[in-house]
């Protein structure tokens, strides 16, 4: 019976994809190396382990949304299920190289986003949990069936530096924001009244009276 082997040996951003995404370099050894592998569905589950890094006071900033203040987070900072995804290995003898593709999103609705957005530099602590359906061909040379152990795991540290070039290949110099229908229409409402042609342009306007407001009157003078 086949035992197979996990290990992530890169990563890199995907150009010219539809999404964003990033490939994992997926290496797979098994063992007996003469043994023929007809195919694997592989399922992947991938999670953030946070805990696994450092952070200096401009990324502790802002982590606040996810983890709270820094002397919270021994409490507060656990493994983030970033996503499921699965992939198919196509026959092999031995070992094989394959592209692990992780879709991604710029919503700062999701944590993984969050947490990928508040790193300067450095590297992303990744582990994936592998499982699947194994076919591969038995000593009487008649195909055999078997599930990928649950055991089966392999760990990484992604560059910081890959998730922000492929976000820049997507959204350079952008980001994104989902609104409530009713704040949308009350910054449509003010973009309007203003004048404003560009929503960076009513934000902008919008933060720079608020901060107004925060400075007493005397001081303004």
């Amino acid at each position: 019976m086949p035992e197979l082997h996990f290990e992530i040996e890169g990563a890199e951003a995907v150009p010219h994809a539809a999404m964003p995404l990033i490939a994992l370099k997926l290496r797979i050894t098994n063992f007996p190396a003469a043994e023929a592998i007809h195919a694997i569905t592989l399922r992947c589950q991938v999670q953030i382990e946070p805990a696994k890094r450092r952070y200096v006071p401009n990324e502790q900033e802002k982590l606040l949304d996810l983890f709270g203040t820094p002397e919270r987070w021994a409490r507060t900072v656990k493994p983030l299920l970033w996503m499921n995804t699965s992939v198919a290995i196509p026959r092999f003898t031995g070992e094989v190289l394959v592209n692990l593709e992780l879709p991604c999103t710029f919503d700062f609705n999701v944590a993984a986003t969050k947490y990928f957005h508040a790193l300067d530099s450095g590297d992303i602590p990744v582990a994936v949990m592998f499982s699947g359906t194994l076919f591969y061909e038995g000593l009487d040379g008649a195909l055999q069936i078997s599930q990928v152990p649950w055991d089966r795991e392999a760990s990484y540290r992604l560059p910081v530096s890959v998730w922000k070039e492929m976000m820049e290949m997507h959204y350079p110099n952008s980001a994104w924001l989902c609104l409530r229908r009713d704040t949308f229409e009350q910054l449509y409402n003010y973009k309007v009244r203003h004048g404003l042609p560009t929503w960076e342009q009513a934000i902008a306007r919008a933060l720079a009276a608020d901060a107004s407001a925060e400075i007493p009157e005397e001081v303004q003078r």
